[in-house]
């Protein structure tokens, strides 16, 4: 048995979150792709039986009443809220992380300019609310739209697609270049909390206040964050959010993301997918529009329900745990892989792209290997799955709820074998 062996054994015996284990339906293969997409919670099999069988067969129609189908988008918001550091009544539950992410930056951009700007002292004050402090405020002269240039490809194509619609030039920059870029034609900025690429966490707290100062909106992705570290959206003054469910938070391939617009923003929120779900009376059947209020504005159509009662059951394995707690071990899951890469695999064979710092790490490791694609398919057959990204990138994503110390040394283990 080897130092780091006995370590991890070690660790894992010291683990308060180990139990959790438990609530997820796993084998002996090591899982380090829930960055990808969660393992199956226990309890959600069962749930979706009973309303596959029951709610759809039995009630029917009558489930959307009294199945508290018409209300999940929202009930299943305020479970997400903890989670991302938010207050209820603020989330709405639906539609693809694509979509919301198209709602939020058309409405960002609709907002710059029609409402006044958003507050231009930095950050957001004792009401958490946005106004503005001088002449930084809403005009038409707001025409850019500022997109993080290492974002994942379809955030990329949607943010294109918005500036079109809005006639916004759309200008890449990274995540360091943002405030240095910020200037009053700035109407709009989408940025992602975790690089998907690399892991690398950006500063949600500091570029926030930056973009408000600026007197724009700022668009968070939280699609690699959620669910493996706090985010803080209330406290550090976000007004609008996006992210999927189907990765950290484990609600199943395809199951539907979620929307924050901050409370004070509401009642200004323009979404250009305005639909019959999101109208303030949905069976008026009115020509005209007329939108609903608070999170419910966010809603487009027809809720996926079985998609979503999915998620609300996977949700529950969150119940009594803290995102503090899950971030420790993340941090602890990461450092110790990077040190038994370090220890095991070969010198110069790979090479880390994510950042040493814990004040800019997020949940996974993202190794550069010349020979990235052939080495993963080595190891899923091994029974250590990650994943693997054009064109050297080795990705591997630790979920603190069901990831242990031993599966981590077992990972890095097998690595330097199939490396040799």
């Amino acid at each position: 048995m080897s130092d780091l062996d006995t370590k991890a054994r070690e660790l894992d015996s010291a683990d308060e979150l180990a139990p959790l284990r438990d609530r997820f339906v796993l084998d002996e293969t090591v899982y380090l792709d829930g960055n990808s997409l969660g393992a199956l919670p226990v309890n959600v099999p069962d749930r979706i039986a009973d309303v596959v069988r029951r709610q759809w067969g039995e009630l029917r129609i009558r489930s959307w009443e009294e199945s508290g189908w018409w209300t999940a988008p929202e009930r299943i918001g305020d479970r997400i809220a903890p989670l991302v550091g938010a207050a209820p009544g603020q989330i709405v539950v639906g539609d693809s992380t694509s979509v919301n992410v198209f709602k939020a930056l058309v409405a960002a951009v609709r907002m710059a300019r029609t409402d006044g700007g958003v507050r231009t002292g930095g950050g957001a004050g004792a009401d958490g609310g946005v106004r503005t402090d001088g002449g930084t405020g809403g005009t038409r002269d707001r025409d850019e739209i500022l997109v993080d240039a290492t974002t994942f490809p379809t955030d990329g194509y949607i943010a294109r697609s918005a500036a079109r619609m809005t006639g916004c030039t759309l200008r890449p920059v990274t995540p360091a270049e943002v405030p240095g870029a910020l200037s009053a034609r700035t109407a709009a900025v989408l940025l992602n909390h975790v690089d998907y690429r690399t892991g690398r966490l950006h500063d949600l707290p500091s570029l926030t206040a930056s973009v408000h100062a600026a007197g724009a909106y700022a668009v968070w992705d939280l699609c690699h964050s959620a669910g493996a570290l706090p985010v803080g959206l209330d406290e550090h003054g976000v007004g609008l959010a996006v992210g999927c469910t189907y990765k950290y938070l484990n609600g199943g391939p395809g199951s539907p993301a979620y929307l924050y617009v901050r409370r004070e923003l509401q009642d200004r929120f323009d979404s250009p997918l305005p639909g019959w779900n999101s109208h303030a009376e949905p069976f008026g059947m009115r020509p005209d529009f007329e939108p609903a209020s608070g999170a419910q504005r966010g809603r487009v159509g027809t809720p996926d329900i079985l998609s979503m009662l999915a998620l609300e059951a996977a949700l529950e394995v969150w119940d009594g745990v803290p995102v503090e707690a899950v971030r420790a071990k993340s941090l602890a899951l990461t450092d110790f892989f990077l040190e038994c890469v370090g220890a095991y695999v070969p010198d110069g064979r790979v090479t880390s792209l994510t950042p040493v710092s814990h004040g800019e790490r997020g949940s996974q490791v993202a190794l550069r290997c010349a020979d990235a694609g052939e080495v993963m398919k080595r190891l899923i057959e091994r029974g250590v799955v990650g994943d693997f990204r054009h064109p050297d990138v080795l990705r591997f994503g630790f979920t603190p709820l069901y990831v242990g110390f031993a599966d981590v040394e077992r990972a890095a283990r097998v690595l330097a074998e199939v490396l040799r």
